[in-house]
């Protein structure tokens, strides 16, 4: 079954120093069964894994691999738009748009989502979506 991966996973697996259990287990599950994202999902990465660099914690020839290396996965980039619904989510759950987006796309294809997020995880519970943190 696929799963919806939302940036805090995927920047666990570009991490030298990140380790989670949850993180290996949704990559070899999204390898096996694919990982849906939301089209800002690779700017956020992006974002997430250049602010990191700024702080020390990952050289920037790590990045283009790990951007590379997660491409490379069995991946769908879903590009419809969630609109209304992702700024309901966000206030509902005082999530950022971001974060919004990937609980929408989970909530609207009926698929789990997978977050190291804690807000984002209690606002998967609350929609009734299923989740893995």
């Amino acid at each position: 079954m696929a799963i919806v991966v939302d940036s805090s996973v995927a920047a666990c697996w570009a991490m030298p120093d990140a380790f989670s259990d949850c993180a290996d287990d949704v990559l070899d599950g999204g390898v096996r069964g694919g990982m849906v994202v939301p089209d800002l999902f690779w700017h956020e990465l992006r974002n997430v894994l250049v602010v990191n660099e700024r702080r020390g914690r990952l050289p920037a020839e790590q990045t283009a691999v790990a951007l590379q290396k997660i491409a490379a996965l069995p991946h769908l980039l879903d590009t419809a738009d969630g609109g209304n619904r992702i700024i309901l989510l966000a206030r509902r759950h005082m999530l950022t748009a971001c974060d919004a987006a990937c609980l929408e796309l989970a909530t609207r294809r009926q698929l789990p989502l997978a977050t190291l997020d804690t807000r984002l995880a209690a606002a998967a519970a609350a929609e009734g979506c299923a989740f893995t943190a």
